[in-house]
């Protein structure tokens, strides 16, 4: 009884040493007496035991690699440049992927750093955060042609970060606000300049539209003293009387208006019935002298001629 316990233990325990189970997505390496055998994909496998085993079990889902690298610039500044560099192992080369390589990380590593640090000093720090897709693509031709061979797949190479010394950085964001107020003073005084160019043009034209309404202004007033004088002349009243009578009126319309504002400061002007007569008689006067200069004046230049 104790014979057959033991029996029914030991053919329980081969049972369950001759079958396997492989997950998706993954490769397990079978070996026979240490030497390759097969390459099993996902699903229920039987292996002989003590004879076979499982030498290792292969991903052949896309894993990442994040690689960071120091290097410096064609202008001598030292950046941190991280990569990231997207593989897999291809199905048809496992035994590649599993026996020509032991550490697959390292070696992907170190080419990267070969290409970064190739193709980073012959550019200048500004060209490397615009050129980092061209050193993305460097770094994945490099690897595809070294790494297919040993049965990894390189799918994207990725520079997903570029960093400069902190004392450059703080350098950059100088210049760059240095330039931004550079512009900004350039936009406020454009505004500044166009701000007294239309204000300069107002003022003119309030001037111009000012001057013709006291042009306006005159020339009413001149045809209603025109328009007086020919009342007052049909009335039997002379062009001379009728200037008088006008000249006083207007003094005296002057005077009511002047009166008639409460908050106009004092002004003393005279009042007596003669003032009329005699702004009319030092205008003629005037205007009298005025035309003999004008005559003299002409006689002269006819004499020089």
């Amino acid at each position: 009884m104790p014979s057959l316990f033991i029996f029914i233990v030991i053919a329980v325990l081969i049972i369950f040493a001759s079958y396997f189970i492989v997950k998706q997505q993954t490769a397990a390496v079978i070996e026979t007496f240490g030497r390759f055998t097969s390459v099993r994909h996902s699903g229920f496998h039987l292996k002989i035991p003590g004879v076979q085993r499982i030498a290792g079990r292969l991903s052949l889902k896309i894993q990442q690699l994040d690689v960071i690298i120091e290097t410096k610039t064609l202008d001598d500044v030292f950046v941190k440049i991280k990569v990231s560099v997207q593989y897999k192992v291809i199905r048809d080369k496992v035994y590649d992927a599993f026996y020509k390589l032991d550490y697959p990380h390292d070696q992907i590593t170190s080419y990267v750093f070969d290409v970064v640090r190739a193709e980073v000093p012959k550019m200048k720090l500004d060209d490397v955060f615009v050129k980092k897709d061209y050193i993305a693509i460097a770094v994945k031709s490099e690897l595809n042609d070294a790494m297919m061979e040993y049965g990894y797949d390189i799918i994207k190479t990725l520079v997903t970060d570029i960093d400069p010394d902190a004392q450059v950085k703080a350098a950059m964001n100088r210049i760059n606000a240095a330039d931004r107020e550079k512009t900004a003073a350039q936009y406020e005084g454009d505004a500044q300049r166009i701000l007294i160019v239309e204000r300069a043009k107002a003022e003119a034209e309030s001037k111009r539209l000012q001057g013709q309404g006291i042009a306006d202004q005159r020339r009413e007033i001149a045809r209603g003293l025109e328009e007086s004088v020919e009342v007052l002349n049909r009335v039997g009243i002379n062009s001379q009387e009728a200037s008088a009578l006008i000249v006083v009126t207007q003094h005296y319309d002057t005077l009511q208006s002047l009166g008639e504002q409460t908050n106009s400061n004092l002004i003393l002007l005279p009042n007596s019935p003669q003032v009329g007569s005699n702004m009319l008689n030092d205008m003629v006067a005037s205007f009298a002298a005025s035309n003999q200069i004008g005559e003299s004046m002409k006689n002269n230049k006819k004499d020089k001629s």
